[in-house]
């Protein structure tokens, strides 16, 4: 560092020792952490007991396994889940830049030892979600305030005792760690909204609330649309929702991909501040080798060998520190807009697969291996934020890139009293390209003109591939030849151009594949959004939700031997109907509704096919 920069340091820290050490304290954290997660194991219990002769028996049906989260059916405390995610983006950023390292092992084995530190972080923050999940509110919420308290507190420690550090400056720290500081402190409020709920149950102020069903409500309203006759648009829809996005109240996202976005903000966030710290420190280097280099030029007194190329390299020094600055506001929007746009087509793409449509999936894909598609949910989450943050980098590079091939061709020269060769050589190189376009365009017209027959019919929108004037088209073919070899040679730049661009700049989006046709298999980030989505769809699907939401209300029917009738999707009370009668009323409906399967049913002994053309003129008329 400079002297500058190391004195405005000291100048605002001090001699700053924090008596928190934050991995130190990761380590101690397990301990309220187990003890929270051996009391929820406690009081939850086990719903299928072993046989007599294991001795689990003797613990009764007490310990049961809690999880943190439903990751694949949850839509209820969407954002609770997703702010405790958050709350675990400093850490998350720990183990992506591979820093944080709790033992000492050979380099060999150092998978295992960032496998051990995920289990680590996930099991310090484990009480977070289990608190959140758990069916015993009271209990949980007091855990989970005490929990979020003393990471609240430590944090809020550690950034008031060193709030200034070497690279950015005043209130560093603070940049760091205020979104984990916003997320606990939701945390806390929410864990004491909690508390207050269930209090007021437990003291019979309230009603506790009854058990919930496996059909969400969003899910229901879905089925029903479905069932509903189509209605024509009342109402043009705004530029908004038919090119951005048009909100569903049929459809809600999982709280897995409300927790991905939500942890991906903010590993973004952090992503950037430590790049623009590190660029700070490579620019009070770099600001070191200039004034070397101003010393060497002052020495010579402008008349050394070198003073020419010292000068061009000052000049690309500041023009790529500037471009790189310039570029962090593109390059953090794109990937902002990739975040969003993951959700517009989960949504899409799910909303598809519930209708059967496959169509939008490369071939290999249609019917995937069941246990590729579980190790892929796992996986996506993960992924999508690892492939975010080395995007956003790739995506800032590539931009930088083309931010200095602008300067070196359009400013620079302007600077330095060029802009008429400049504009010259643009002009020229405008023409040339024009030309060749003008050249492929009238080969398309002369294609169009002369060697195919005309149309069929009026009506018909181009010409039938049909070759006319065959003599004149194999010499047109025979004298373009060698022209096309040098064309192609620039078509095949261009196509190795196009694609990097390309790829670079969608790097981020594992929604969809940068390998062409016959290789989206070598696309791994691909392949665990495919997966994802399967997983997804079905489970999550529904009209099978609707089904089974059907079958378990009607099995608790029979059981309790009650007289509710179930009426479609919601249980309200009605009359005494037989099983049966209810059974043809809706047959009849259905064959009113479609028409057409009346010609398939299965025709019984004593009934004639006369019947069935009876019923479907009925139905005509």
């Amino acid at each position: 560092l400079t002297a500058s920069s190391t004195s405005r340091v000291t100048q605002l820290n001090g001699t700053c020792t924090s008596s928190v050490d934050m991995e130190l304290f990761l380590h101690y954290s397990l301990i309220p952490s187990l003890f929270i997660i051996l009391i929820l194991s406690f009081l939850q219990r086990r719903e299928h007991r072993r046989q007599r002769d294991d001795t689990s028996y003797l613990l009764g049906n007490r310990f049961g396994i809690i999880m943190p989260l439903d990751f694949v059916g949850t839509f209820s405390n969407r954002w609770s889940y997703g702010i405790a995610f958050g709350a675990t983006a400093n850490k998350v950023m720990f183990l992506f830049s591979e820093g944080y390292q709790p033992l000492q092992i050979p380099q060999w084995a150092q998978a295992f030892e960032l496998l051990i530190g995920g289990f680590e972080v996930g099991l310090s923050h484990f009480p977070f979600f289990a608190c959140l999940s758990s069916e015993f509110q009271l209990v949980s919420s007091i855990l989970g305030f005490c929990y979020s308290l003393i990471w609240f507190a430590v944090t809020v420690l550690q950034v008031s005792q060193c709030p200034h550090r070497q690279f950015v400056g005043k209130y560093e720290t603070l940049m760091f760690y205020w979104p984990s500081l916003l997320c606990l402190a939701f945390l806390l409020g929410r864990f004491l909204h909690m508390f207050v709920k269930a209090l007021r149950v437990h003291l019979g102020w309230e009603f506790q609330v009854e058990e919930k069903s496996i059909l969400e409500t969003h899910q229901a309203e879905h089925v029903k649309q479905l069932l509903r006759t189509p209605r024509p648009q009342e109402k043009k829809k705004s530029w908004f929702q038919t090119r951005i996005y048009e909100w569903d109240p049929c459809f809600q996202f999982p709280s897995r991909m409300i927790g991905t976005i939500v942890l991906a903000f903010i590993c973004l966030y952090l992503f950037i501040v430590i790049e623009f710290c590190v660029f700070v420190y490579v620019r009070d280097e770099l600001d070191v080798f200039e004034n070397k280099l101003e010393s060497y030029i002052t020495f010579t007194n402008h008349s050394g060998v070198l003073t020419p190329v010292i000068l061009q390299v000052k000049e690309l020094i500041s023009v790529t520190k500037g471009v790189w600055v310039a570029t962090i506001l593109p390059a953090s929007l794109t990937c902002v807009s990739y975040l969003f746009h993951i959700l517009v087509c989960y949504r899409k793409h799910i909303k598809r697969l519930w209708a059967g449509d496959k169509h939008f999936l490369p071939l290999k894909f249609h019917n995937p291996a069941s246990s590729a598609s579980v190790v892929a949910i796992a996986r996506y989450s993960g992924w999508q934020i690892a492939y975010i943050l080395w995007g956003y980098l790739i995506i800032h590079v590539v931009q930088s890139l083309c931010g200095m091939a602008v300067m070196y061709g359009l400013v620079l020269p302007i600077v330095h009293n060029q802009g008429l060769e400049m504009l010259q050589g643009l002009g020229i190189g405008i023409l040339t390209i024009s030309i060749i376009v003008g050249l492929m365009i009238l080969q398309m017209w002369i294609a169009a003109s002369f060697f195919l027959q005309p149309k069929l019919g009026t009506a018909d929108k181009q010409k039938p591939l049909a070759l006319n004037n065959r003599k004149a088209f194999h010499n047109f073919n025979y004298f373009l030849f060698f022209y096309n070899v040098l064309l192609g040679l620039g078509a095949c730049l261009s196509r190795l151009l196009i694609s990097c661009l390309l790829g670079t700049w969608l790097i981020a989006r594992i929604d969809r594949t940068i390998m062409q046709n016959g290789y989206e298999g070598a696309d791994m980030g691909f392949s665990a959004w495919i997966g994802m989505l399967y997983v997804d769809h079905y489970h999550t699907n529904p009209v099978l939700v609707s089904f089974c939401h059907i079958l378990i209300a009607n099995h608790k029917e029979k059981k309790l031997q009650q007289t509710t009738k179930y009426w479609c999707l919601n249980q309200s009370a009605g009359p005494r109907v037989s099983a049966r009668s209810r059974t043809r009323w809706f047959l009849l409906q259905t064959l009113i509704n479609n028409p057409r399967l009346i010609i398939h049913r299965k025709l019984k002994s004593g009934h004639s096919s006369q019947e069935s053309q009876i019923l479907m003129a009925c139905l005509e008329s």
